[in-house]
């Protein structure tokens, strides 16, 4: 991993790139979302800060457990005057994401687990199926894939 000279406090593009370990376009992406910031020089060329790599990394730990780009920005967006996150900011968001990351695994292990029960119907419309109706709650009393209208008598 290339070092910056402790002197140099803006990165180029490039630089937050090597050190990050994400592409530039993705840097790019996460500039045009609001994740991160940088100014522009008299050449029109992208400078960040030295403390936008604890950001990007921040960002890319939290993609990397399945936390959405808007639910990041938005915990970004809470810290003050925009301050990179600290460890405690991560413990803290950490915290109140992991309900969500756990009713995923649960959903996930559902459906993990009921894979084969679709495989030799193929027509995905079982009585409870929960590939093509995951979060089904008129499997009690209704079949069918679909919730078609009542017709009224």
């Amino acid at each position: 991993m290339p070092q910056i000279p402790e002197k140099i406090h803006e990165l180029t593009v490039g630089q937050l790139s090597a050190r990050s370990g994400a592409a530039v376009s993705a840097l790019h992406f996460y500039e045009s979302k609001g994740l991160i910031a940088s100014r522009r020089t008299s050449g029109n060329q992208r400078r960040y800060c030295r403390d936008t790599l604890r950001r990007v990394a921040f960002i890319r730990a939290a993609q990397r457990v399945g936390i959405p780009l808007a639910t990041i920005r938005d915990a970004l967006a809470e810290l003050p005057e925009e301050r990179t996150p600290t460890k405690e900011d991560w413990a803290r968001l950490s915290e109140t994401w992991r309900a969500e990351l756990d009713r995923r695994i649960t959903q996930l292990g559902r459906l993990r687990d009921h894979l084969s029960d679709c495989i030799g119907c193929g027509c995905l419309s079982l009585d409870n199926c929960v590939l093509s109706n995951p979060d089904d709650v008129f499997g009690d009393s209704l079949t069918g894939s679909r919730l078609l209208a009542e017709r009224k008598a």
